[in-house]
């Protein structure tokens, strides 16, 4: 997927079992974030950053979605845990996370694994065209990550 593409659109089940599209966002840019695990180090970084930054992505009217393939009572206990304001989206057959190819390998202390690549897709509203692709973030560093978006957002809102 390039900037620019059509988004396909997906359906999953957010924290409380309830089923999410990206469709129901189409007025709205959405900033879709991957993650690997629920609760784990780098994780919870980057979603706390999202948390904490949170209330400027909503004045800006900018859907924040995390989405990882945990069980949806993963998700719930991981954003209970840290007052996460948003949803998380299970993703645990990792359907979204194979569309989006994000499986890759990746070096765990010196041995090589596969995993889920932690990736950021920012989507735009609707136009008429369907939802569009603005930007991928491909080498997320879990520290300062939120306000790397925010910034990118805002730039892009002044076009």
């Amino acid at each position: 997927m390039q900037p620019g593409d059509k988004v396909e659109n997906f359906t999953l089940q957010n924290q409380d079992g309830k089923e999410v599209s990206l469709t129901d966002f189409k007025t709205k840019p959405v900033v879709l974030f991957f993650y690997p695990r629920a609760d784990t180090p780098g994780c919870t970084i980057e979603s706390c950053g999202f948390r904490d930054a949170f209330e400027k992505f909503q004045k800006q009217g900018i859907v924040v979605l995390g989405i990882s393939r945990d069980t949806v009572k993963d998700q719930k206990k991981f954003k209970d845990k840290y007052d996460l304001p948003y949803d998380l989206l299970a993703d645990p057959d990792m359907e979204l996370i194979n569309r989006y190819d994000l499986v890759k390998p990746k070096n765990m202390y010196g041995k090589l694994v596969k995993g889920v690549k932690r990736t950021t897709y920012l989507i735009g509203p609707d136009t008429g065209k369907g939802q569009r692709l603005l930007h991928i973030f491909d080498e997320v560093k879990p520290e300062g990550h939120a306000e790397e978006v925010l910034a990118l957002l805002k730039a892009h809102a002044k076009k």
